[in-house]
């Protein structure tokens, strides 16, 4: 992959060197090494090849130059797993109940010191879990305050954006950054402030003055306001008194360096699948909780997982593969994938107080609870 270094500015020495460039005649003085030029336009960007769509406001995601495509045979299910966990002991399953209702605190605890467990039924379900981590380039015109950088507008073909060098974050981590693109770079006057380098104080329309904040402006002479003088007229703060202030846009500089700016998000798409079980406990509850690991494979692109004891993980991981592919691989590059089956321990605890039936649930490697009725 190319990446931006691999280009070498071409220094401009004479006014020669300008007067036949595209968007350069008629900016050069004498001795100027890098001549003010006017700003490029969305059209002007649109001549620089790979950059055709980028536009103020972003030209759109940039799809990938060529889709991967999974190179590992179809992976097994695991040999030999231990499916099993320990059953939940009745002092475990009292210990999480009392637990959970010190944790709310207008709960009392009758029911757990003085309520009889009738039954525990066990009902461990799995969770294949999905991660696409992947990478998307798009482009925006943008500008900053120009600072003496050289203006490199065509001096080279500007690389295109799956050509510019970034380094990704930690694997399967979120990230955002964001590229000033090479030999797309133009000096132009300031837009806000005409190239003065101030504009007007907005918090005093211009005038200097605001309000007098003691007499709230009603200029007595009789008294007069020690304040204000009578005038009903206090110095502005925001300006000291100026009526202008330091151009936001270009910080007092009052050129703009312009430019294709390449924006580059690396974000990780984590999808579960619950396989439902029979208990009645709210997946919902499930969704932050830990379980057994069982399984665990990371590649560039995964296969769906084959001959897994439970049909329905080999089902989920067959369509969700097929789906973060089709959704994510046509405007992202996928740069890595990491499938993972858990199994999540669920106890259903029935018990009696004061001669009636109620039930809560364990679940989880921490032995949370879920008591509706409680």
């Amino acid at each position: 992959m190319n990446s931006a270094a691999a280009y070498t500015p071409l220094m401009p020495t004479s006014a020669n060197t300008f007067s036949n460039a595209p968007f350069y005649e008629g900016n050069v003085s004498a001795g100027a090494m890098y001549p003010p030029v006017m700003a490029p336009q969305p059209n002007m960007f649109g001549n620089v090849p790979g950059y055709e769509g980028t536009v103020p406001g972003g030209g759109g995601f940039l799809p990938p130059p060529m889709p991967m495509q999974p190179v590992a045979p179809p992976q097994p299910a695991p040999e030999n797993p231990e499916w099993s966990i320990p059953s939940l002991s009745e002092n475990a399953a009292r210990e999480a109940l009392k637990e959970f209702v010190s944790s709310h605190c207008c709960y009392g605890d009758a029911p757990v010191t003085q309520g009889v467990i009738t039954s525990m039924e066990p009902f461990n379900t799995f969770r294949y879990r999905l991660e696409t981590f992947t990478e998307s380039r798009s482009t925006d015109w943008a500008h900053k305050p120009h600072e003496g950088e050289p203006a490199d507008f065509y001096a080279q073909p500007a690389p295109r954006p799956w050509e510019v060098q970034a380094t990704p974050p930690k694997l399967f981590s979120d990230h955002t950054e964001k590229i000033r693109v090479p030999y797309t770079s133009s000096v132009k006057q300031c837009h806000t402030c005409n190239a003065a380098g101030t504009e007007q104080c907005k918090e005093c329309s211009g005038s200097g003055k605001k309000t007098c904040p003691m007499c709230n402006g009603a200029a007595k002479s009789d008294p007069a306001c020690t304040h204000c003088n009578g005038t009903g007229k206090d110095r502005c703060t925001k300006c000291n008194g100026s009526g202008k202030k330091q151009c936001e846009t270009c910080k007092g500089k009052r050129q703009l360096l312009t430019y294709i700016e390449l924006k580059v998000e690396w974000k990780n798409h984590v999808e579960d699948h619950l396989v439902e079980q029979s208990c009645g406990l709210k997946s919902d509850n499930l969704r932050s909780v830990k379980g057994k690991e069982l399984f665990k494979s990371s590649q560039n692109l995964v296969y769906p997982l084959l001959g897994f004891p439970n049909p329905a993980v080999s089902q989920a991981s067959e369509r969700l593969i097929k789906e973060h592919q089709t959704n994510y691989g046509k405007t992202s590059r996928i740069l890595q994938q990491r499938q993972t089956v858990e199994l999540i321990p669920i106890t259903q605890v029935n018990y009696k107080w004061k001669d009636k039936s109620y039930v809560y649930y364990v679940y989880g490697n921490g032995r949370k609870v879920s008591a509706d009725d409680y």
